[in-house]
């Protein structure tokens, strides 16, 4: 029998849900839309009578409070809706898609005696009957569900049954790639969305050949899930013929002669004093922390997924990234998150949006709901940060998450031994995520939501949590050989990559499933979510899936490594696939790749002498860049573990935007990790080199204002770039990526992981029926991991004290290129900051040295919106004012304009609020280094700024610049 339990708000409560759906609606431009009535809907199908069910949905489904619920019996017949309520929607998952409340739901109606074969869920709107077919059909479209993952149903439900999938009967699949001629294997390519180069398909064709045989489907996905872009960074570990103003050259190998070189070079440089554990060759990369724990860190991006379905990307974009760390060495206990986004401007007009895209407004409200969700439910506390917008992003948002976790010295590494058992752990396979790997790196365009729907993974938090813990008690005890995540490609990746030196039988049956119906191949390159692969020794199975079983999780033998050199696949005794191990991993044609780059102009930025700045530094405190992120920042939970000593917001009122992250991971210990990031794909339209060192100075800087030491700050890099196979985009790449060398080189901050994501541009048809191409600006995001030997003299932003003397540490240069001060005044030229590479360390060793010292009471880097407002943002972020005089900076740095002063965004600068007893000893560790003094720390709750003997430049309250910075994002 199916059941249909409908709960809504009762009468005199609000319906907050559908309030909502009428504010969106409008903002949509859909004022027809006036009243909307929702209800969220349980279907349950089950033995059970209806006495049983209304005392289980007494229990578990309805708060009585404030919620009434009907319930009906449906079994073919119409729900019927109730008279007059208007015109009504039901909102359904599609058949294949993870529903987590249902499958929570299902156990717990077990629990309470009332055992479920199937439940699903379903929101359900009664619309006000006059509203208009097209605003009805924009809100349906944009509004009330997403395409990629739910079906919309007109009028009251008609089914017999919710359970998915029939059994599967078994057809070996061959594809003659034999035959086919070079346009053949470009269809094959693109239509079976393996997203393989013409020379890549030509080589798998010859290596059939070979073999005198033609493929079948699942060896020809093994092949393209490992030979992806998001497997194999092709691209970037490719071959290139690079040229740029200083002349051509070839790289064989451009990561490894790169970002990777950098830290060879440094851990050469540091010789016995090596501090890198395991760079680059596992899911995340290991530096020392103390005598007993090393620390990981790893930054994933999950870009393509979220496009399509904002919610579900970027919740298993965070539960990805923490299986990383988990998968890294012999397992690893996660501690913190981080997040960064970049969206298109939230206020983007609905009618110009292309085809097959999302709003920007819900697609930030997707994403960070995602992220949220997973890192709250997995108690792991979401610390650090950033949100970029720039309508370049349209089509294709940039979503970046990290993990941070601690691994015993003794785990840091693991081995795959002949014999182990391949063992699968945790949530079990289903059609979600089908082809995610080959998807995310290919171009989007208006049909992917139709086309790659299949691609989205729906993550479930309370599983990973479950994995997690067992993962960690096994590994202490000692039960397995060796861990990684399944994760883009599935079991194709997972296995093919832990079976490269040893080979893999798999025997594809075994694999629980989430309903039947899946084929062979489907179950080996689905990416459904929650999974681990491990290398479990014979003898020690028993005991490894008996703790699984404790714990709740469900623990699956379906293969062994075989010591062959091949991946064989089985199917029920059936011979479904063999490949070499050897042309898997090493048989991919080399990328051979043009890339030029050709230096912008730089002509002067047209500075305005104005009067006075006040509009202009609330312009920018209110630019999208720059405003608070507070609306994101209060959805996550810092607090959980009770480990964070600095968090995202700071100051008397916590709401001013701190630097960088502290957290202690060892509440026995005072010692702390730090992590922050740097980013800005302004610089990049001016030169992709400086950009990369801006960003690792941005990235290093927050770290040291808090008091990070500046000889034990790895980074991670991500690079997110448009279509590389045009030269122009590929060099802008490979400029970038020579910044990252020679900075980091300078720096001694060696890159420790990374990863790219390429072909982020979306591509539909104009109303003109012209093919139009929105690519990505090049962004590059530089996350850093520093520590602190002791937490307790950590720094933060916000100023303390009236009467203390502030200073600005570091040079200013006419440098307003890119700036936000550019930005609001729609001025376009000028120079980006360029590092002084040199100079930069010493400044970083100098500020660390007053901060151990105890010389510094707030400290605050100049970034976006430059010395104007760093100095508002520390004020009201502590309740005090400042008066400045720009007489010494205007001297110090042969600056005359006030402008450039005020809001230029040189980097490796700081502004310091330092105790007038502490002045002399403070501007002593600063000998020889930039270091301007500004003012002073003033009672008055106005930011006063003025040049010299002349007028004032700025005047402005405390309230009306924090305003300013709060209201752009400020959303319900």
């Amino acid at each position: 029998m199916l059941w249909e339990v409908e709960i809504r708000p009762t009468a005199g409560e609000i319906d907050r849900e559908g309030l909502r759906i009428v504010s969106e609606s409008h903002a949509l431009g859909a004022g027809s839309v006036r009243q909307v009535r929702s209800a969220r809907v349980f279907l349950i199908e089950t033995e059970q009578d209806e006495a049983g069910l209304q005392s289980a949905a007494h229990k578990l489904l309805v708060d009585r409070v404030v919620e009434d619920y009907s319930l009906r019996r449906l079994d073919g017949q119409a729900a019927l809706a109730s008279a007059g309520e208007g015109l009504l929607r039901t909102v359904l998952f599609k058949p294949g898609v993870t529903d987590n409340v249902a499958l929570s739901t299902q156990k717990a109606l077990a629990d309470v005696g009332c055992p479920a074969t199937a439940v699903g869920t379903a929101r359900r709107y009664w619309f006000n009957d006059d509203v208009a077919t097209a605003d009805l059909q924009r809100v349906q479209q944009r509004l009330l569900a997403n395409d990629a993952i739910e079906r919309i149903i007109a009028g009251p439900l008609q089914m017999d049954s919710i359970a998915l999938g029939s059994e599967y009967r078994f057809q070996l699949t061959i594809v003659p790639i034999r035959g086919m001629d070079d346009a053949a294997l470009m269809t094959l390519s693109k239509q079976g969305q393996l997203y393989l180069s013409l020379a890549e398909m030509q080589t798998i064709r010859q290596y059939f050949a070979g073999l005198d045989r033609d493929p079948t489907d699942i060896e020809l996905e093994s092949v393209a899930q490992t030979w992806s872009e998001h497997c194999s960074h092709k691209t970037l570990k490719g071959r290139i013929r690079y040229r740029d103003e200083h002349g051509e050259r070839q790289f064989e190998n451009m990561l490894k002669e790169t970002v990777f070189g950098a830290t060879v070079a440094i851990r050469e440089k540091l010789g016995a004093d090596d501090w890198c554990v395991s760079v680059f060759q596992d899911n995340a990369g290991i530096v020392k922390f103390d005598e007993t724990q090393n620390v990981c860190f790893k930054v994933e991006t999950h870009n393509h997924p979220s496009a399509i379905e904002p919610y579900g990307g970027a919740n298993t974009g965070i539960g990805g990234v923490i299986r990383d760390p988990l998968g890294t060495g012999m397992g690893a206990r996660p501690i913190l998150n981080t997040d960064v986004f970049c969206f298109a401007p939230p206020d983007t007009p609905v009618e110009s949006l292309p085809p097959g895209v999302l709003h920007p407004k819900m697609v930030a409200k997707g994403v960070v709901s995602g992220v949220r969700d997973y890192g709250n439910r997995m108690g792991i506390p979401t610390v650090n940060g950033a949100v970029f917008f720039d309508e370049r992003y349209l089509g294709n948002p940039l979503v970046y998450c990290g993990t941070a976790a601690m691994i015993p010295v003794d785990k840091c590494f693991k081995e795959v031994l002949v014999g182990d058992l391949i063992v699968a752990v945790g949530g079990r396979t289903g059609r979600d995520g089908i082809h995610g790997a080959t998807f995310s790196s290919a171009e989007l365009t208006e049909e992917s939501e139709t086309v790659s729907g299949g691609a989205v993974q729906i993550g479930n938090a309370v599983t990973e949590k479950m994995v997690v813990d067992v993962i960690l008690r096994a590994r202490d005890l000692d039960l397995y050989s060796a861990i990684t995540d399944c994760g883009a490609g599935g079991f194709s990746s997972a296995v093919g990559e832990m079976g490269e030196h040893t080979g893999a039988e798999v025997w594809l049956e075994q694999a629980p499933l989430k309903y039947a119906g899946l084929s062979y191949t489907e179950i080996w390159i689905s990416e459904a979510q929650e999974r681990m692969v491990l290398a479990v020794p014979e003898d020690k199975w028993e005991a490894f899936r008996d703790l699984c079983a404790s714990e709740g999780v469900e623990a699956t033998a379906i293969g062994k490594f075989s010591g062959t050199g091949k991946l064989v696949l089985k199917y029920h005794g059936q011979h479904v696939g063999e490949v070499a191990m050897s042309f898997l991993h090493d048989g991919r044609p080399p990328v051979v790749r043009e890339a030029t780059f050709t230096p912008a102009a730089e002509p002067p930025c047209p500075v305005p002498d104005l009067p006075r700045y006040d509009d202009a530094l609330k312009a920018i405190l209110g630019s999208l860049n720059v405003c608070s992120k507070e609306w994101i920042i209060r959805q996550y939970d810092h607090e959980v573990q009770a480990g964070s000593v600095v968090k995202p917001l700071v100051g008397i009122a916590c709401d001013g935007p701190s630097d960088a992250a502290v957290v202690r991971p060892d509440l026995k210990s005072n010692r702390g990790v730090v992590v922050a990031n740097g980013m800005n794909p302004r610089y990049g339209d001016f030169d992709p080199y400086w950009m990369a060192a801006a960003a690792i100075d941005e990235a290093v800087r927050n770290c040291v204002a808090v008091g990070a030491d500046p000889a034990r700050i790895a980074i991670l890099d991500n690079f997110c770039w448009g279509n590389t196979e045009r030269p122009e985009t590929l060099g802008s790449l490979v400029r970038a990526a020579l910044g990252c060398k020679d900075t980091a080189i300078a720096y001694g901050t060696p890159f420790i992981s990374g990863k790219d994501s390429l072909n982020n541009e979306f591509s539909y048809q104009d109303a003109n029926g012209q093919r139009q191409t929105v690519a990505i600006p090049s962004s590059l995001l530089i996350s850093s991991m520093g520590q602190m030997e002791d937490v307790s003299q950590a720094v933060t932003m916000d100023l303390k004290a009236a009467g203390n003397v502030l200073y600005q540490i570091g040079a200013t240069k006419d440098e307003l290129g890119g700036s936000h001060f550019a930005l609001v005044q729609g001025l376009a030229g000028g120079r980006i900051p360029r590092p002084d590479l040199q100079q930069a360390p010493q400044i970083f060793t100098a500020v660390h040295a007053a901060i151990r010292q105890g010389l510094l009471k707030s400290c605050h880097d100049l970034s976006e919106g430059g010395l104007a407002a760093a100095l508002a943002e520390m004020a009201f972020a502590g309740g005090l004012g400042v008066k400045v005089d720009l007489t010494g900076l205007a001297k110090d740095s042969g600056i005359a304009q006030t402008a450039v002063l005020l809001f230029s965004e040189s980097a490796t600068r700081f502004v310091v609020e330092v105790a007038p007893a502490d002045a002399t000893a403070f501007e002593k560790v600063f000998a020889g280094l930039p270091l301007t003094r500004l003012g002073t720390v003033a009672t008055a709750d106005r930011v006063v700024i003025a040049s010299g003997a002349g007028p004032t430049v700025i005047d402005a309250g405390l309230g009306e610049l924090k305003q300013a910075w709060q209201q752009p994002l400020a959303w319900d």
